[in-house]
């Protein structure tokens, strides 16, 4: 019999709702399991033993009370640690957060504990989400269970390194260049980026009024170790709410399509990609074109231009924020996102924003136009393979390596569209997993979804796992 903690949250939720298996079976094992693991990874930092175990205890109840269940009643999930809880701190990795509890649900998790989801942990992110690498200088550096010395990426690596090592059958956290989908690439799980106004978002620390570029570029979104459970975990928190005016109530599912053309991208522009990968992107194709999908190599328009607005729009907009953000990050944060800065000039003056907003518009138009005939974009995640520790801030030249190596989560946050990252091979030298991107058209996340499942019946990566050491 398969243990409770390497079992997904769909079949968790049913064999709880069919009473083969109690909701407190069920956290219990979770707990243990992390009781064992992440002491090697740092992937949780906080967790909820004694309300998780009282919440299942009440979901056991209601079980067999025969009262209605949610979609995800009494199965255990984790939370990315700059999500508020309340009663939880919203740490955001950073000491001056540390004691930052909020007094009341985010949306998010209104949602989820609608749904009957348990909450078991909060997961490790670097200081204020603005880094690819998961070190926070208040909780520590989280390893990868693939390899102690890779990153998990970032910055939901706490939840990927949770979820890949079976500490958490499910899991939630934002993504504003990437966030959901570069740890899930280097943790070989699945995630989404839902399109904008898809997933409700309000937070109090650090910023209660969200910033010009995390009401346009950020989301909240899924993570699993399958795309079912991503989907499972989207729809159960998609749920409009008042206190994001910007969140829109659109059905999940769009009209059948047939024969789906896809662009694949296995070289994207603007620098280098590793052959490993790119075959990878290939590989992923050929899995599309055998379930019926039309694949053909193209790029879309303006691909170069998009990475460089996204970039100056997000730098324009934190430059503002930048005196404020600076003295409470930890030194490695500082440099790394520092060093963004002469990447990406920051538009001097306020016509130089609004430049930057109307060439969003046309970049916007071009890939709606494009997408009418292709639907779909498959590329990379990472254009190479996760690197060590700290490389990103270990130089102006690794911060400026990093950001290309991800330049293909980028546009999604730019335009708005949703996009789901799988795992399609292993690098045969490191073991290491290898994931791909299914970018949609707006609101089309279900066709980003069916597409990566298609990808995951090659059957890859294989998790959860032990760490590998």
């Amino acid at each position: 019999m398969t243990e409770i903690w390497k079992r997904s949250a769909s079949d968790l939720a049913q064999a709880i709702a069919r009473r083969d298996l109690s909701s407190r079976e069920v956290v219990q094992a979770h707990l243990a399991r992390i009781e064992v693991v992440n002491p090697k990874l740092n992937a949780i930092v906080q967790v909820l033993t004694d309300d998780a175990l009282a919440k299942a205890d009440a979901a056991d109840k209601a079980v067999a009370s025969g009262a209605a269940l949610g979609s995800l009643h009494g199965v255990p999930i984790t939370i990315k640690c700059n999500i508020d809880m309340k009663g939880v701190p919203s740490t955001w990795g950073i000491p001056s957060l540390a004691d930052a509890v909020p007094p009341e649900d985010a949306p998010l998790v209104e949602n989820l504990r609608a749904a009957g989801a348990i909450p078991i942990g909060r997961t490790n992110c670097p200081d204020l989400g603005m880094r690819v690498h998961t070190d926070s200088s208040l909780h520590g550096l989280t390893r990868n269970p693939w390899d102690h010395e890779r990153t998990t990426a970032g910055s939901s690596g706490g939840e990927a390194a949770a979820l890949a090592s079976g500490m958490s059958p499910l899991g939630f956290g934002n993504d504003i260049g990437g966030s959901l989908r570069n740890p899930a690439n280097a943790c070989g799980i699945a995630s989404i980026r839902p399109s904008a106004g898809r997933v409700p978002d309000y937070t109090q620390p650090p910023f209660e009024n969200r910033p010009i570029a995390w009401q346009m570029m950020a989301v909240h979104g899924s993570m699993a170790r399958t795309v079912a459970d991503v989907r499972l975990g989207l729809k159960a928190i998609m749920t409009p709410h008042p206190r994001d005016p910007l969140c829109i109530g659109m059905p999940f599912d769009g009209p059948r399509q047939e024969n789906i053309r896809v662009a694949v991208v296995p070289n994207p522009p603007g620098g280098a990609c590793a052959p490993v990968v790119a075959r990878a992107v290939r590989k992923a194709a050929d899995a599309l074109s055998n379930a019926g999908y039309d694949v053909r190599e193209v790029v879309p328009p303006q691909y170069e231009e998009v990475l460089g607005t996204w970039g100056r729009l997000l730098m324009g907009d934190y430059a503002s924020l930048w005196e404020e953000m600076a003295p409470i990050m930890g030194a490695e944060g500082r440099f790394f996102f520092g060093s963004l800065f002469p990447m990406w000039p920051v538009p001097d003056n306020r016509a130089g924003m609004s430049h930057l907003f109307t060439a969003r518009d046309g970049h916007a138009r071009a890939w709606s136009m494009f997408m009418a005939d292709y639907p779909l974009v498959l590329s990379p995640t990472w254009t190479q393979l996760p690197f060590t520790h700290g490389y990103d801030a270990s130089s102006v030249e690794g911060a400026a390596q990093t950001m290309e190596m991800v330049r293909p989560v980028m546009p999604a946050n730019l335009l708005g569209l949703p996009s789901a990252c799988v795992p399609a091979a292993r690098d045969a030298e490191t073991g290491l997993p290898i994931g791909v991107l299914l970018t949609g058209r707006r609101f089309r996340d279900d066709q980003c979804l069916d597409a990566a499942e298609a990808v995951e019946r090659l059957g890859a990566v294989k998790t959860p796992i032990d760490p590998a050491w």
